[in-house]
């Protein structure tokens, strides 16, 4: 990357402005790991963790982090929101160890006067105040210029007073949100221009909503206007419609905007599933770069365009996220699918065999039933009808109780390569106790490695009875590859335990 290429700062502001988003709230434990990952891991160049004032949780949270980052290092890379209040915010972030204060101001006449009941030259008093008993506090502050796009829009001579009054006052930065997510790209390249060229020796950052799904396009439009810094949120969190997705301002940014960042792209992913987990937010699978199907081709000719000297790759490369591409098994994928997962097992069939393959999950997936390439050496098993992938860890027998007041535990026998294995273990749940006794079987008696539950969804059909089939996906971490199984049954453990078979026959495989 060339030394000349300008650097863009990355605010993420997912601990404060993602947590506004309905039905999420990060206890302070959680958004003391993600202020830690995200500096340190993902290494955005600040965070914005906490609105002063708001609750005891707050200031605890925002006392844990403060603490953490003046002991390595990073204390002026954390930012508190603060108000228009004389000392009290002030007082409050600087009593939690905090060094960065954003200030909130009004950056539309009409938020000024209708929301605050004051006219310019008192609002402008009120800020110059705030600021003064910040600096007492040895706090810098940045400002927010709340609501500037309709200042823009509406009243532009009053967001250009209220920078001129400030700019002196030794404000590091000036914030200019899209608070309503109301902007083009057009009208963004415009206003910030206006912004960049009346006051060049100020750092402007440019915070995006994205109520008409713009957020990423005005924040590439706001950076080749001139803006020195960006905000996001990892996921999209955020008011309303949420803000940029840091993940998808990166890859735009890194590809076309021929600026810099110093982002760690390869922990996008991984900050990506650490927020969707605290968050209790899922992320959609089709969620540019961090989402489950992105990197997965599912028509038939993509694949084969894939052996073609890639012809259907982009520079989003899977590799760059952390990521690998996969392909789909279903009524579209082709011959050219199936040899590609065929190809990562080390499966090796004739043009016949994998013919009859291919008609097999063509036939499943007529039928809506879910196709996974972990499936494949099954598929391939029951249609070839010889022992390619012949079952070798079998289910001989369980039993799992649970009774009030007592643990659940689990008696497992399994037969593995022809020796059969017994087991019992305790547990917090019944399929908690059964996994406990499979990984003794494997650990005590096969000394073999046992993968991780990484992830484990249970769904059913839309309107389902109690008697409705559960269908159970869960995700295993063996050895740094992510292992894909599903289950199917009337009883929701009995599903989980089918999908737990055939995670044990692709290991031992």
């Amino acid at each position: 990357m060339p030394d000349s290429m300008r650097r863009i700062e990355i605010m993420d502001t997912t601990l404060r402005d993602g947590e506004q988003t309905s039905g999420v709230n990060f206890v302070p434990h959680e958004k003391l790991l993600l202020a830690r990952f995200l500096l340190q891991s993902v290494r955005v160049d600040r965070v914005e963790i906490a609105s002063a004032r708001v609750s005891a949780g707050e200031r605890e949270s925002v006392s844990e982090i403060c603490g953490w980052a003046a002991g390595n290092g990073c204390l002026d890379r954390v930012e508190v929101l603060g108000f228009a209040d004389g000392a009290t915010s002030a007082a409050w972030i600087a009593d939690c160890g905090g060094r960065v204060m954003n200030l909130l101001a009004k950056g539309s006449e009409r938020h000024c006067r209708e929301q605050l009941g004051k006219t310019p030259q008192e609002h402008i008093a009120d800020l110059r105040e705030t600021i003064a008993q910040a600096w007492q506090r040895q706090l810098a502050v940045n400002i927010y210029l709340e609501d500037w796009s309709n200042g823009m829009k509406n009243s532009p001579e009053y967001v250009f007073s209220l920078v001129s009054a400030l700019k002196d006052c030794n404000v590091r930065r000036f914030m200019l949100p899209d608070t309503l997510g109301v902007l083009s790209p057009a009208q963004v390249t415009g206003f910030i221009g206006q912004m960049v060229s009346r006051f060049p020796d100020i750092h402007f950052d440019f915070h995006a909503h994205n109520d008409y799904d713009l957020a990423v396009a005005n924040t590439l439009a706001a950076v080749k206007a001139g803006c020195s810094g960006v905000h996001t949120c990892v996921n999209g969190l955020g008011e309303r419609a949420g803000n940029a997705p840091l993940a998808s301002v990166e890859a735009v940014l890194a590809d076309m905007a021929e600026v810099t960042t110093g982002i760690d792209e390869s922990r996008l992913h991984e900050a990506s599933r650490l927020v969707s987990s605290y968050s209790c937010t899922p992320i959609p699978a089709n969620r540019p770069i961090v989402g489950d199907n992105v990197f997965t081709q599912v028509a038939g000719v993509h694949a084969d365009g894939d052996k073609k000297n890639n012809l259907y790759c982009n520079d989003l490369l899977p590799e760059r996220f952390g990521r690998k591409r996969e392909y789909a098994l279903g009524k579209n994928s082709g011959k050219a699918n199936v040899l590609k997962n065929l190809e990562s097992m080390n499966l090796d069939l004739t043009p016949e065999q994998t013919r009859r393959v291919t008609d097999r999950i063509i036939e499943l997936g007529d039928k809506k039933e879910t196709v996974t390439p972990d499936d494949l050496p099954f598929i391939v098993s029951d249609v070839l009808g010889h022992d390619i992938t012949q079952e070798k860890v079998k289910l001989l027998s369980y039993m799992v109780s649970t009774a009030h007041g007592l643990k659940p535990t689990a008696i497992v026998k399994l037969e593995v390569k022809g020796k059969v294995y017994q087991e019992q273990a305790s547990g917090d749940g019944q399929y908690d106790a059964f996994v406990r006794a499979v990984r003794h079987i494997f650990r005590d008696h096969l000394k073999m490695e046992f993968p991780w539950l990484s992830d484990y969804a249970v769904s059913i059909p839309p309107g389902g009875r109690t008697d409705a089939l559960v269908q159970t996906r869960i995700d295993w971490d063996y050895n740094g590859r992510t292992i894909h199984t599903r289950g199917l049954d009337a009883d929701q453990v009995e599903a989980a335990i089918k999908a737990t078979m055939k995670m044990l026959n692709i290991i031992v495989q």
